[in-house]
């Protein structure tokens, strides 16, 4: 029995699990988005990508809303007025179509951090102060009198806190910005929350001015970058030609090893003897002497044998004019 609960139990999440997935995240936001107080009204607003019958609101850790819809709509929104410390916190929402028990799932998180103006506001302080050079480090201390919390660094324009940081020792947080540039510059503040309520903050403390100046380039880096370029474009051409010129070496000298070696193979055909005529004109033919000579190549093969070897004979003839 025992395992057949069990296999139903299973099945019946696989299902539950399997709708889920089928419909789309809806997706949360606040309003106002920052900078809501105790006491303040703000309206957390459930996006639905399909029109749903019910929406749900969760808080992690703490209470759940839903809100049932007469009409279908593709929005739900939750008010809450005049909000107390119990409200701030983390929070999801969800979804029902009404034609069928799909639920969504939840949407992801968004904060609802409250100020509590008793709080009293952190100091600041800029090291270098206001004027820097592009490349600088800029360190901004922030402290309280030691209440145990984390700092966040606020950048006016920003709408969320740049940094963060836990205090160390005396209630103080250091927070540095390397290698600054014109971007950088702007109105710095801090706030702080307490370690035992995450989500309730001090009000931004006083504030602090950063001004980074472009750092000019020096006089003559222009011309050492052009001089730079010329440089490189002349090497890049000289290797390249001293490339060309060792490949056509190279292809110059692979054939005249390959036509040598084809000379000396010992398949190859012995040269014929050219032969050399020696003429001298008719007019003064009368007591001269006419020889016709061949002359041989020598062969740079060796002989095959020493019996094969013969004597070389040059024929010569002879023919003496007579006097008169």
């Amino acid at each position: 029995m025992a395992p057949m609960a069990m296999a139903v139990i299973l099945g019946w999440w696989l299902v539950a699990a399997s709708r889920a997935q089928q419909l789309p995240r809806p997706s949360l936001s606040l309003h106002p988005s920052q900078g809501v107080s105790l006491g303040d009204n703000v309206t957390l607003r459930c996006h639905l990508p399909r029109l749903a019958a019910w929406v749900w609101l969760y808080q992690e850790r703490g209470w759940s809303y839903n809100k049932g819809k007469e009409k279908e709509q593709d929005a739900a929104e939750f008010l809450f007025v005049s909000t107390l410390r119990e409200h701030a916190g983390r929070y999801r929402c969800q979804y029902r179509v009404s034609w069928s028990d799909e639920v969504s799932v939840k949407s992801d998180p968004v904060e609802l951090v409250l100020t509590d103006l008793r709080y009293p506001p952190s100091s600041i302080s800029l090291h270098p102060e206001q004027h820097v050079g592009t490349g600088t480090n800029v360190t901004i201390r922030c402290w309280n009198k030691d209440y145990g919390a984390t700092f966040f660094l606020h950048k006016d324009g920003s709408s969320d806190p740049i940094q963060r940081q836990d205090s160390s020792g005396g209630g103080t947080a250091t927070f540095t910005l390397f290698g600054v540039t014109p971007a950088d510059s702007g109105t710095y503040r801090c706030s702080y929350r307490l370690w035992h309520y995450a989500y309730m903050s001090s009000p931004l403390g006083d504030s602090v001015v950063l001004e980074v100046t472009p750092t000019a380039a020096p006089p003559g880096a222009a011309g050492s970058s052009h001089g730079s370029l010329v440089v490189a474009v002349v090497g890049g051409c000289t290797a390249a030609f001293v490339f060309i010129l060792v490949l056509i070496i190279f292809f110059l000298r692979s054939a005249r090893r390959r036509r040598t070696q084809r000379d000396e193979s010992p398949g190859a055909p012995p040269k014929k003897p050219e032969a050399m005529e020696f003429q001298v004109p008719s007019s003064d033919s009368e007591g001269l002497t006419y020889l016709e000579l061949q002359a041989v190549t020598p062969s740079t093969q060796p002989p095959s044998s020493p019996a094969a070897t013969q004597p070389s004979v040059i024929y010569t003839e002879v023919a003496v004019g007579e006097r008169h």
